[in-house]
């Protein structure tokens, strides 16, 4: 919900700010070799002439297991006022890297026995026995709309379906993923206090995630709430909007599977630090010396 330009590059630039952002999460505390990912990004608006752009960067650091992905991709997004809101068309594009550590993979001892078939995994040529390394290029496409009351978004990221090639015997082709956001705000009987539900969805179209939340923010400053990842976790929010633009936020992720029997859950920080920065001189009048 803070972080939308990570997953639709039309995001990018939506709050006249230059934003930087950091996002970090450690998947499944306890559960051998289970996952952590990093992701930066920084956008800014754009004014070319008359019309408004977005321009930005975005770098993952995902690691699950043995296998290592990376990503960095420029962003670039038009925008059009229209219904008075904001509507965007963006896209990205640059490179991702998928990485495989053979040589520690434990396959000692690791026979398959069903019937006459017989298969010593230690042998199976399949399984890299270095580690492993390939690129591709990668693109994505994405729609925002924006008001000060709600916005909307929908987003494919492997628009192209890259295939990294690990080596000479084994590939991995990147199956594109949809992404479909939104949220709103209200105030409550004390103007203090803003609702602020939201919901997002995911989907390559072979398994399906969906995440609806609800936070509360008090006086522009503070907030906390809750969310629901569908048949996965019950999930605590909360953070702080600091002064000079720096925000930060966690959440706690609870597991409601029987995952919950191996670990103690995950955990997931964002810091953003968001900023205006004016081009040309800054020339200013006083009508008295006294004032300088």
């Amino acid at each position: 919900m803070f972080h939308n330009s990570s997953f639709n590059p039309a995001a990018v630039g939506e709050n006249n700010l230059i934003q930087i952002t950091g996002q970090h999460r450690i998947q499944w505390v306890g559960f051998p070799n289970a996952g952590q990912t990093t992701v930066f990004s920084i956008n800014s608006p754009l004014k070319l002439g008359k019309s408004e752009n977005g321009i930005g960067f975005r770098f993952l650091n995902d690691r699950a297991g043995l296998f290592m992905n990376r990503s960095a991709q420029l962003q670039y997004a038009y925008k059009k006022r229209i219904f008075g809101g904001l509507l965007s068309v963006g896209a990205d594009v640059g490179f991702v890297s998928i990485g495989f550590h053979g040589d520690s993979v434990n396959v000692a001892n690791h026979v398959i026995n069903i019937g006459e078939y017989h298969k010593d995994m230690a042998s199976d040529p399949s399984i890299p026995q270095t580690s492993v390394a390939g690129m591709s290029m990668d693109m994505s496409v994405g729609v925002f709309y924006s008001t000060p009351r709600y916005y909307g978004g929908l987003s494919f990221t492997h628009l192209n379906h890259p295939t990294v090639n690990l080596d000479d015997k084994s590939n991995l082709d990147l199956l594109g993923t949809m992404y479909l956001t939104g949220g709103s705000s209200y105030k409550l009987a004390n103007p203090l206090y803003v609702l602020k539900p939201s919901a997002l969805l995911k989907t390559d179209f072979r398994s399906l995630q969906i995440d609806v939340s609800t936070r509360v923010e008090y006086d522009n400053k503070y907030w906390g709430g809750l969310s629901y990842r569908l048949q996965d976790a019950v999930v605590l929010l909360a953070g702080i909007n600091l002064v000079g633009g720096l925000s930060v936020g966690y959440s706690y992720d609870l597991q409601t599977s029987k995952l919950i029997t191996v670990s103690s859950g995950s955990h997931e920080i964002v810091l953003i630090y968001s900023f205006a920065y004016v081009l040309g001189k800054r020339t200013s009048k006083f009508k008295s010396i006294r004032i300088l």
